[in-house]
Formats: C-alpha cells, structure tokens, sequence
C-alpha cells in the first residue's frame, strides 16, 4: 500500500531523520497538553488541537520509516499512511475527525460538542502512545 500512496502522489520519501521523528512528537505532546487545557472554553479547538496532536504523532512515524506527506491533501495522506500501522476503527474515527475539524475551521463555529472534544483527546492519547512505541528504538 506504501507504494500505491508513493505512486498516487501522497507520500515522498526521504531520509530517515531522527530530530523530524522527536520534534513531531514533541509537538503532538504539546498539541495534547493544549487540548486538555482549551477544552473547557473552546469545544471546537480542543477537537482541532487533538486532531493535530494525531496528525503530527503519525507523522513522526512517517519519518520514522522515511516518507513525509506531499503538500497535496498531506491530511488525507496521513490518514491513509496511518492505515498501514494503526487499527482500523482508529483509522476510521481520524478520518471522521479530520472531516470534523475541517468544517470546524473552515465553515461553522460550535459544532463540536464537549462529549466529542473529550473523546478526541482521548482517541489522541492512545494514538500518541501507540506511536511512541512504534518509533522508539
């Protein structure tokens, strides 16, 4: 599948680069930490950050195992390289997330109830530790 993404254009590889690994992580630790903190006055942006926290946490393994997103639907290339390591229902609900916040950022205010906020953190915490354990040496 790596290879259909390569060929479609959604992935590029590159050299595997141990400080691109550690500063997506960091910054998915930062994002969670935000979220938690941001949940209780915005909704919409805990959702957001979480989401980010995901994104940045599959992206370190994309460097990890040598591939960056395209800048063409780099999201949507994350999704489906995260489908290649994640469980499928993870995968599923990152999916229905990143349609989520795209309408959150770009299209209406208050469309995420604090219900949904709390599980998008939730669902970011697993997936960072997930991906803690996939690129740690």
């Amino acid at each position: 599948m790596l290879d259909d993404l390569l060929k479609e254009g959604y992935l590029k590889r590159i050299r595997t680069n141990k400080g691109m690994v550690e500063e997506s992580l960091k910054i998915a630790e930062r994002d969670l930490i935000v979220a938690r903190e941001i949940i209780k006055t915005d909704t919409d942006w805990a959702f957001n950050i979480a989401y980010n926290s995901i994104l940045q946490a599959i992206r370190s393994l994309m460097f990890k195992k040598g591939y960056r997103p395209s800048s063409r639907n780099s999201h949507i290339a994350v999704v489906k390289f995260a489908a290649e390591y994640l469980p499928k229902n993870d995968v599923l609900y990152l999916e229905r997330m990143r349609r989520k916040r795209h309408r959150a950022v770009y299209d209406m205010v208050g469309i995420t109830s604090f219900t949904e906020a709390q599980n998008g953190i939730k669902k970011a915490e697993k997936i960072l530790n997930t991906i803690k354990s996939l690129v740690t040496d």
